[in-house]
C-alpha cells in the first residue's frame, strides 16, 4: 500500500460516517468554495499571471471567477430539487406498487483538472460532486504550478483533507492517481491523456468522464453578417489566447466572403485585443513553441500568415495571433487541435462541402455556426455531431448552467454543469415497494 491508497481509505472512512449528507451539508460546503474564492480574488489573479506570463485580471474574473459563483449559485437554487425521489410509472399488474428513483451519492470522487482555466475546470466539478453528497480529491496540473500550488493551500485552510483533498505533483502523481479506485474520476485535458486516464480506471472498473478537446469549427453561412461573425470569433479565438477547448479551431468560408471577413477579423482583434496586457501568454515555452511550429510547417508548405494586429507596443507580446489562408490541407494546423491564436480560414464551395469537411475529422467538442438561413442551420444540427453548439456567437453555450456540457466521440463522454453535473456524481438507484398484490 503506497501512501495514496491510505490517504483514500481515510476519505472513503469519513465517506461511510455520512454516507448521504444533508441539503444544508452540501450547501454549507459550497459556499465554502464560494467565500474561498471571494476572499482572494487579487491573489489569485496574481498567481494566474505568474503562471502565463500575461493574463489580464479581468478575464481571470470573468473565465474563472464569474464562472464559479455561477455554478454555485444555480445549485443553490435547485439543489433541493435535484435531491427529491422522483416517483416512476408501475404497470398495471402491479396494483398499487410504487416505484421512484433516488439520487444517491458514491463515495469519493477523484477530479484531474487541466492549466487553462485552472480554476474554474477545478472547482465546478469540486462543486457538483459535492452537490450530489461526494467528498473530493482534486489532481490539479503541474503546467500552471504556482496556481495549482495556491489552490492547494487554499483548499487546506478552507477544508479538512477528509472532504476536499489536493494533490499537487507532475506525472507520477498524475499516473498513481489515475490508477486509484475512485467511485468516479473526473478528468478535463488532452485526447492523449484521457486515453491514458481511461486505461489506468479500467484497471479498478471506475467510471470516467473525460472532457476534451478536438477542432472546433466555425462554419459562416452565406447568410451571416459578417462583421458579427468576426467579432464573435475573434474573441472566442484569442480568449485566454486560444487555450480553451472550446476555442473556435478553424473557419469554413465561401471564397466570395473570405477576404471581407479577414478584414473585419482584423477591425475587430485590434478593438478588443490592441492592448498588450489583454492578450494572455502562453502557458510555458513548450506551448509557445508548438504554436511556432505549426505556423512554421503552414508557411512552410505554402500557407500565408495575416496578422490580425497592427499595433507597434507589440512587443510585449510572445507572440502575435494570425489568421492563415491558403492552408495546404496536409498542414499540421488543420490536423492538431490549435489550442493558440492562429485561426486557418478554410475555403469551402458550399453548405454539403462544409458538412462534410467536419464530418471528416473527429466529433468537436463544440461547433458555432453563423447566419439567418433557418434550413441551412438545421442541416447543421441535424448532420453534424459536437459536444455542444452556440449560434451567432462563440463559447456561450459553455456559460449556461442548464445546458449539460461535454463531448461526443472523441472530444470526451459524460457531462457536467448544473444537474448534469449532479447526475454524473450520482447513482440513480431504483426502487419498487410492493404492493396490493395478495
Amino acid at each position: 500500500m503506497n501512501r495514496f491508497t491510505i490517504q483514500l481509505d481515510e476519505i472513503k472512512a469519513a465517506f461511510a460516517t455520512e454516507p448521504n449528507p444533508s441539503l444544508e451539508v452540501r450547501l454549507e460546503r459550497i459556499g465554502r468554495i464560494e467565500k474561498m474564492i471571494e476572499a482572494n480574488e487579487e491573489k489569485i489573479c496574481k498567481a494566474l499571471a505568474a503562471d502565463f506570463g500575461v493574463r489580464h485580471p479581468i478575464e481571470s474574473r470573468l473565465a474563472e471567477f464569474q464562472m464559479v459563483y455561477q455554478a454555485c449559485k444555480y445549485t443553490r437554487k435547485h439543489l433541493k430539487e435535484w435531491m427529491k425521489p422522483v416517483q416512476m410509472e408501475t404497470p398495471s399488474f402491479m396494483g398499487s406498487s410504487q416505484a421512484w428513483i433516488e439520487s444517491q451519492s458514491l463515495g469519493v470522487i477523484g477530479i484531474m483538472s487541466p492549466w487553462n482555466y485552472p480554476v474554474q475546470l477545478a472547482l465546478i466539478p469540486a462543486i457538483a460532486a459535492f452537490a450530489a453528497g461526494n467528498r473530493v480529491w482534486l489532481k490539479p496540473s503541474e503546467r500552471s504550478s504556482r496556481t495549482s500550488g495556491f489552490l492547494a493551500s487554499l483548499i487546506q485552510e478552507y477544508f479538512h483533507p477528509s472532504e476536499f483533498c489536493v494533490s499537487t505533483g507532475g506525472v507520477d502523481v498524475a499516473e498513481q492517481f489515475a490508477a486509484l479506485p475512485f467511485a468516479h474520476l473526473f478528468f478535463t485535458g488532452s485526447e492523449a491523456v484521457g486515453k491514458k486516464v481511461m486505461r489506468a480506471a479500467a484497471e479498478n472498473l471506475t467510471p470516467v468522464t473525460l472532457e476534451l478537446g478536438g477542432k472546433t469549427p466555425a462554419m459562416i453561412d452565406d447568410s451571416a453578417k459578417l462583421k458579427e461573425a468576426a467579432a464573435a470569433i475573434v474573441y472566442g479565438k484569442l480568449l485566454n489566447s486560444g487555450q480553451t477547448c472550446i476555442a473556435p479551431d478553424y473557419v469554413l468560408i465561401n471564397q466570395a466572403n473570405r477576404d471581407e471577413f479577414i478584414q473585419e477579423l482584423q477591425t475587430a482583434a485590434q478593438a478588443q485585443f490592441s492592448n498588450p496586457e489583454e492578450l494572455t501568454g502562453p502557458i510555458d515555452d513548450e506551448q509557445l513553441q508548438y504554436w511556432q511550429h505549426l505556423l512554421a510547417d503552414a508557411i512552410d508548405r505554402g500557407a500565408k500568415a495575416v496578422a490580425l494586429l497592427n499595433n507597434p507596443s507589440a512587443g510585449a507580446r510572445r507572440f502575435e495571433p494570425v489568421a492563415l489562408i491558403n492552408v495546404p490541407p496536409e498542414a499540421r494546423v488543420l490536423h492538431e487541435e490549435i489550442f493558440g491564436p492562429i485561426l486557418p480560414i478554410v475555403v469551402i464551395n458550399n453548405l454539403s462541402a462544409a458538412i462534410d469537411y467536419v464530418n471528416s475529422k473527429a466529433n468537436p467538442l463544440a461547433l458555432y455556426w453563423f447566419g439567418k438561413d433557418k434550413k441551412n442551420l438545421q442541416r447543421v444540427l441535424d448532420e453534424t455531431r459536437s459536444g455542444g453548439v452556440t449560434i451567432n456567437d462563440t463559447l456561450l453555450h459553455a456559460a449556461v448552467d442548464s445546458l449539460p456540457f461535454g463531448g461526443v466521440g472523441a472530444s470526451g463522454m459524460g457531462s457536467y454543469h448544473g444537474k448534469a453535473g449532479f447526475d454524473a456524481f450520482s447513482h440513480q438507484k431504483s426502487i419498487l415497494e410492493v404492493r396490493g398484490l395478495l
